[in-house]
């Protein structure tokens, strides 16, 4: 038996071109929800899962095996990088992020030091090496955006409001442009050295950004992305945006120098188009429907594939990222359905 072919379908429909069916991947779909998965927990924390690139690969490979997938997506975490710049950061179960030293005042910026991938991270890139012999699909790689690395390290950890954020942000603008500058460069050194090593797309999750105005959003944050988006073009791979509860900026989105644009579930296909996106658009299932029974399941997919189909410039995934309790087998399904379903549309519209 010959080597399987390898799928390009992703990086096609984020850059618009001609593929025979609608690709799929899940966010969070490394992990959470598989038994392999949970057995593998039992024994090793996220931060050890992903500091051993064998173990990492696997775990990041077995969604693509399961379910089908289009793309993988790099097991890892959006805080890797804070370490290495002085961020006293703990993966806390059931918690998430804890900064034990929260950024506090201009001199707390200050001495944020800057990453050197090869040395500090060196084991994401190891796994990204060995996934690309692994994989017959292409690699996505991610960082958090400086939006949502710098309400984690203001806040301490998860916040609901983000109060201390806005507030740092509206009362030391210039303590927060310097911040935003040096995530910047974070990101930039830590993406590039991601692309080097061989991931095929990167997703920039700007989380939480969805708690500022649009007004705020381009003041105090879309230079930055500008920054690194223009930064990261010259590299030559699919550039995709997501945050949650973020609708409202997702013409801001389309305006920057990336190629996919990601909806979480309140902001529909349609909707984003009349609005005036017109870049790729990813999206946009609720996760929770994943609990719901099967026909509302594919009606539900129905409605986003029959808007997304209208052009090549669509991915399907979820509105954000999938939680525990989901089935792994429902998501399998899900994953033929797209495929089936936008392959038998594609061939009676093109024919």
């Amino acid at each position: 038996m010959g080597e399987k072919q390898f799928n390009d379908t992703f990086l096609k429909a984020c850059r618009g071109e001609d593929h025979s069916h609608v690709p799929v991947w899940y966010m969070r779909q490394a992990g959470r929800s598989q038994p392999e998965y949970r057995k593998i927990k039992e024994k090793y924390s996220l931060f050890e899962i992903t500091h051993q690139p064998e173990l990492c690969a696997y775990v990041t490979k077995l969604p693509v095996d399961q379910y089908n997938n289009d793309a993988a997506i790099l097991y890892k975490d959006i805080m890797t990088p804070l370490p290495a710049i002085g961020v006293d950061v703990e993966i806390k179960s059931g918690i998430g992020p804890v900064i034990h030293n929260p950024i506090t005042s201009l001199h707390d910026v200050e001495r944020l030091g800057m990453i050197e991938p090869e040395k500090d991270v060196d084991y994401v890139l190891e796994t990204i090496k060995l996934l690309r012999t692994q994989l017959d699909v292409p690699l996505i790689s991610f960082g958090g955006a400086p939006f949502t690395l710098a309400s984690y390290m203001i806040e301490g950890g998860p916040s609901k409001n983000y109060h201390h954020t806005k507030a740092f942000m509206y009362a030391n603008p210039k303590a927060w442009f310097l911040l935003m500058d040096k995530l910047g460069d974070v990101t930039i050194s830590y993406i590039k050295a991601q692309i080097k090593a061989g991931a095929q797309a990167i997703q920039l999750f700007d989380s939480w950004v969805g708690a500022l105005s649009r007004e705020d959003y381009i003041t105090f944050i879309k230079p930055v992305m500008e920054r690194v988006f223009n930064s990261l073009r010259a590299e030559n791979v699919p550039l995709i945006m997501h945050g949650v509860g973020a609708s409202h900026l997702a013409t801001e989105w389309n305006s920057l120098p990336l190629d996919v644009v990601g909806l979480d579930w309140r902001l529909s296909v349609d909707e984003a188009r009349e609005l005036g996106v017109t870049k790729t658009v990813q999206g946009n299932l609720d996760p929770a429907i994943l609990l719901a029974p099967w026909e509302v399941i594919e009606e539900k997919a129905k409605t986003i594939l029959d808007q997304g189909l209208k052009s090549n410039h669509f991915v399907f995934n979820l509105g954000h990222g999938v939680f525990p309790e989901v089935d792994p087998a429902v998501l399998k399904r899900l994953t033929a359905f797209v495929h089936e379903y936008s392959a038998q549309y594609k061939q009676t519209h093109t024919s």
